[in-house]
């Protein structure tokens, strides 16, 4: 049993710490895969919180099938998902009324060299797909199995897509003046 299944074990044995052990564990990581997922810092934190708060709530049922880290992930895709449904319903506000807040700083605090700034740039011009799929698989770690059952797609369909899009990525780092190398 992972850290992260052995901890929500404890919580829903009424251990309140173990809420704090996952919350503590996962959240830089979720909070980067919902910024990928939504493009907006101010939404992913509050999809994170809307995890979380799911887990406090509801106490789905874990019942590792896959390991705790991608369920929890697969919950986070669910609720990003479907902020997306109900925010593509809702009517658009015009560019000169929205306040654009510099999210630049938290990235760069996180990506420190010149070169992962780059890459991140460049992942920022693919496809919402691609992101997830290059976030998922090469930060996270993920393999391609977990990686489909959080996208919900097949594993070969996973397989394809990444390919596609360390091909786009290696475009994008080319026109960046990179030599890409897979």
């Amino acid at each position: 049993m992972d850290i992260g299944a052995a901890a929500y074990k404890r919580f829903l044995g009424g251990d309140d710490s173990g809420i704090e052990e996952i919350i503590a564990e996962y959240k830089d990581a979720l909070m980067l895969y919902l910024v990928g997922f939504c493009g907006n810092l101010t939404a992913a934190e509050d999809l994170m919180e809307d995890v979380f708060v799911r887990l406090v709530t509801d106490k789905p049922a874990f019942k590792a099938k896959s390991s705790f880290k991608t369920w929890l992930f697969a919950i986070a895709g669910n609720i990003a998902r479907d902020y997306l449904r109900r925010s593509r319903r809702r009517s658009f506000v015009p560019l000169e009324n929205i306040e654009i807040i510099d999210e630049t700083d938290l990235f760069k605090e996180y990506f420190r060299n010149e070169e992962k700034l780059v890459v991140h740039n460049c992942l920022d011009k693919l496809k919402e797909e691609y992101r997830q799929v290059i976030y998922l698989t090469y930060f996270e770690g993920f393999t391609n199995s977990e990686t489909a059952k959080i996208m919900r797609k097949t594993k070969r369909q996973v397989e394809n897509l990444l390919y596609r899009a360390k091909k786009s990525l290696g475009e994008e780092l080319r026109k960046e003046g990179y030599d890409y190398e897979n």
